[in-house]
């Protein structure tokens, strides 16, 4: 299993770690900074610098459900030349796209803030570079320049981000923090749930990266609001500069 140095700090940038295994276009380590695909996010991107000096470009990243490995997918350039990947054991420095993550962190932390300015149910939603997307459970789309407003009030209320963790049970016990229906808090693994917090503003179970402060995402724009069923209303979010 990969240590997950982000779920406690998303703020890291790089780590060096352990080569745990080593695939035709993966490389598995024993600890890392970079996301793996999950939860609407996109996995990251970076660089994977051995003690040589010698690079690898990550293109993405993935989570083993079995092993719990993370797996790092070399640039295909690379796995051509052999001499570059690195050996079992072998130390090596692992840097993010901190300017793509940071924008990942910043729209993430947004879609938290859309759910508190739409109240209903999450059936759906996805997050990219510069834009995110959440679907409601809703009859009636809310109008746009009334959302829009109202999103970025919510975003400059300067609502600090904290984190806590509960079991199962007590989890169990509050299912109204569960606001996505279609992606549910992994329970019954025995491993501790994780809750992220803006001020007083939402609290929901999620294991993303989010911003320090909710003004931190900065001003964003409603892209546009559709019908995607009887009651599914898309909305999607980007940023305004």
């Amino acid at each position: 299993m990969t240590i997950e140095l982000f779920r406690q700090d998303g703020y890291l940038k790089s780590c060096q770690a352990e080569v745990t295994a080593v695939y035709p276009n993966a490389i598995s380590v024993d600890q890392t900074v970079f996301y793996p695909l999950g939860g609407g996010q996109p996995g990251d991107v970076g660089v994977l610098t051995r003690e040589t000096g010698e690079q690898l470009e990550i293109l993405d990243c993935y989570r083993d459900r079995d092993s719990g490995a993370h797996l790092h997918i070399v640039n295909e350039h690379f796995i051509k030349e052999s001499a570059l990947m690195p050996a079992m054991g072998e130390t090596v420095t692992l840097t993010l796209n901190w300017q793509r993550r940071h924008r990942l962190m910043r729209m993430h932390s947004c879609m938290h803030m859309l759910c508190v300015a739409v109240a209903a149910p999450v059936t759906g939603g996805s997050i990219s570079d510069g834009s995110g997307r959440l679907d409601f459970d809703l009859p009636d789309p809310p109008e746009k320049e009334h959302l829009e407003q109202r999103l970025n009030e919510i975003i400059q209320g300067n609502h600090p981000m904290t984190l806590s963790w509960i079991t199962d049970q007590e989890m169990q016990q509050q299912p109204e923090l569960i606001r996505t229906m279609s992606v549910l808090p992994p329970m019954g693994t025995g491993t501790m749930i994780r809750l992220v917090k803006f001020g007083e503003a939402d609290l929901q179970p999620c294991g993303g990266t989010h911003v320090a402060n909710s003004a931190e995402i900065g001003p964003v724009r409603v892209q546009s609001i559709k019908n995607k069923g009887k009651q599914n209303r898309r909305i999607t979010i980007e940023f305004a500069s």
